[in-house]
């Protein structure tokens, strides 16, 4: 990225009496932006489920389900009360379904696949403080006590966290979000990729959304606002929750989608200063032109 906006720095340098400094240097900055983020984690159409499954789901007291379907492939067994209000339902082995586990599973390994904004292997998340990224664990993660994710007042900061192995939360544990700049539904761009198993302890307030490739269990009177839980090839195991899935989002729709993942590619960069070169190139032809039109008019040499 340095190396980049030097280039553009002497393109107008080289070329000041002919492009305006401000604009080179407004157009650099831009796309600069545009490289410090990602794409959000795309659910596909599993964003349409507050609960998804492989194997089984099971509720031991009855569960509450708001905002999304109840879903389970290739497995066919809900057993236990669980309360899915109006208008959604439960989809059991079908292509419904089906198509959600497959999006699952390409929304699985593109959180994986992220570039990190820091390591908190052996770190137990309680009581941290902590601002849009991407946090890698190369084993298990643990939450005792509360976590708070800082999102800066951008209108949709996305957390991911990569683990290794498990996730688990202590009993009482809390993700909180603060300064999101659209408090409505605060943790609808934080995704936990797990690589086995996630366990909410009991009473434990979750935010955000559970990509498990095994299986989920909530404890006893565990909620999870503004997120989902998703587990590719097992169980999810509820008792007493209170599930509030957030609407799907648009990815790159402003809103949900298009959020800031720090990314250490180029490839956004690389596109938009070649943008800007070609935007810079044409504003030059164009005012040569114009100047070897004007009687006497030198005609100004190429970059």
């Amino acid at each position: 990225m340095k190396t980049t906006f030097s280039l553009a720095l002497r393109f107008a340098q080289n070329g000041a009496k002919r492009i305006p400094m401000s604009l080179v240097v407004a157009l650099a900055v831009t796309f600069l932006h545009l490289n410090a983020a990602a794409l959000d984690v795309n659910l596909g159409t599993a964003n349409n489920f507050a609960v998804l499954a492989g194997s089984t789901v099971t509720s031991a007291s009855t569960t509450t389900i708001n905002g999304g379907d109840v879903g389970l492939s290739p497995g066919t067994s809900i057993t236990g009360p669980i309360t899915i209000n109006p208008s959604y339902t439960t989809h059991v082995a079908d292509g419904v379904a089906l198509q959600a586990q497959n999006d699952l599973t390409t929304a699985y390994n593109q959180a994986a696949g992220l570039a990190l904004t820091a390591t908190l292997t052996g770190t137990d998340l309680g009581g941290l403080t902590l601002t849009p990224g991407v946090y890698f664990f190369s084993s298990s993660a643990q939450l005792t006590g509360k976590l708070t994710l800082n999102g800066e007042g951008l209108a949709d900061p996305v957390f991911v966290f990569q683990i290794g192995s498990t996730l688990t939360t202590a009993p009482g544990s809390s993700v909180v979000t603060i300064n999101d700049g659209d408090s409505s539904t605060p943790g609808i761009s934080v995704f936990w990729q797990v690589g086995s198993s996630a366990t909410l302890g009991t009473g434990t307030a979750f935010e955000g959304n559970i990509l498990a490739l095994t299986s989920i269990t909530a404890d006893t009177g565990a909620t999870v606002l503004d997120g989902r839980l998703l587990a590719r090839k097992g169980a999810v195991t509820l008792d007493g929750n209170n599930i509030m899935a957030p609407p799907a989002e648009v990815i790159g729709g402003g809103g949900g989608g298009g959020g800031n993942v720090p990314d250490t590619g180029s490839t956004l960069l690389l596109l938009g200063f070649g943008v800007a070169t070609l935007f810079a190139f044409k504003a030059l032809s164009a005012w040569q032109r114009s100047g070897s039109l004007i009687a006497g008019g030198p005609v100004h040499p190429a970059i």
